[in-house]
């Protein structure tokens, strides 16, 4: 019998002004309890697999339970086909245990693609090294700032290479060419196009220890297609130069120790997919104008977590009282005025690894 655990944390990405760039990794995990029966020759389970799971998304049954159609699974399994091996070994249990939440702007998507690809590694003997896996998270995952921060760990700058035009018809593959649609169809037989090497890159920044993030989690979920959808296609040479001014700041202002609040606050700001995404969260664009360092001790910044509508605050100190005032604010402007929020304080965390 084999075991190993896969522990991987969730992420906030965009950060202020960097959006589609920057991600942080904090402490809040989905993991992944894999057995492996290698004394069986044979199994009566969808590609030799089984998956429990407990915890977010559990009980509400948003968590498949069916291999051919679990976004971890499916992804382990193209890394698995790319290496000439078509289904799992056998009696190969995958337990879930997911604490992040789905569709709230944590990165729950991220961590699962990570959590995929890394499984595919363990089970198939794989030789993949950190950022050859990056290459295969960007295949189903375009997003480098949740997966990169969700992999490497930490606070991250990331960004994809250009690529030429063969490559860049094979860059986002189809989880149907791993498994057929509708999922769980024939298996054709095919080995799906493997990454490129190098899509992606990313450098890790300092993190200044006394810097705590507060995270504010509305009870409704925000689609990340509905958040991208009422973005605008083309922006004002002006807010894109206001951005680039914040997000040259930013690395350095939340690296120095001790936090400069004022600065932080500054260079959290951000007018290219906050404004636009206001109307999906109401009080977000409130919490934004009203918080700042100087009428809240502790406050050094604030912004929309991802896709929404999870509020990350950063903080050095009272962070109950900064995460009261917040949700106080949210459901000021909220139609429903007994709108449930939850609020954790969290740290940066380590990235993606399989503990065995």
């Amino acid at each position: 019998m084999e075991s190993f655990v896969i522990k991987t944390p969730c992420s906030s990405a965009n950060i202020g002004p960097g959006f589609d760039v920057i991600g942080l990794a904090l402490s809040k995990y989905l993991e992944l309890e894999v057995t492996i029966d290698r004394s069986k020759t044979s199994s009566d389970q969808a590609l030799n697999c089984k998956i429990t799971c407990e915890g977010q998304g559990a009980e509400s049954g948003d968590i498949e339970r069916d291999p051919q159609k679990n976004l971890i699974t499916r992804v382990a399994l193209y890394v698995l086909r790319c290496h000439g091996q078509r289904t799992f070994p056998v009696e190969t249990h995958v337990h879930i245990k997911n604490d992040i939440p789905l569709g709230r702007g944590l990165g729950s998507s991220g961590a699962a693609v990570v959590a995929g690809v890394m499984l595919g590694k363990e089970v198939g003997g794989l030789d993949l090294d950190k950022n050859r896996i990056f290459d295969y998270c960007l295949m189903i995952e375009r997003h480098p700032d949740n997966v990169g921060a969700a992999l490497f760990g930490g606070f991250v700058g990331t960004y994809l290479m250009p690529l030429n035009s063969e490559d860049a018809a094979r860059i986002e593959i189809p989880l149907a060419e791993v498994l057929p649609s509708p999922a769980g169809g024939v298996d054709t037989g095919k080995t799906p196009p493997s990454p490129p090497v190098g899509i992606g890159h990313h450098i890790k920044f300092p993190w200044a220890n006394e810097i705590k993030a507060v995270v504010i989690i509305p009870e409704f979920e925000v689609k990340t297609a509905d958040a991208r959808r009422v973005l605008p296609e083309r922006y004002s040479r002006p807010d894109v130069i206001f951005n680039l001014q914040r997000i040259a700041l930013l690395p350095v202002a939340l690296g120095q120790s001790p936090p400069e609040p004022e600065l932080i606050h500054l260079a959290m700001q951000d007018k290219i997919h906050q404004p636009y995404r206001q109307t999906l969260i109401p009080g977000l664009a409130e919490v934004v104008e009203s918080m700042s360092p100087k009428t809240q001790p502790g406050f050094l910044g604030v912004c929309l977590s991802g896709a929404g509508p999870t509020i990350l605050a950063l903080a050095t100190s009272n962070f109950e009282e900064i995460a009261s005032k917040i949700i106080a604010t949210l459901k000021q402007y909220n139609e429903s005025k007994d709108l449930v929020c939850r609020w954790e304080t969290l740290e940066p965390a380590e990235g993606a690894r399989a503990i065995r």
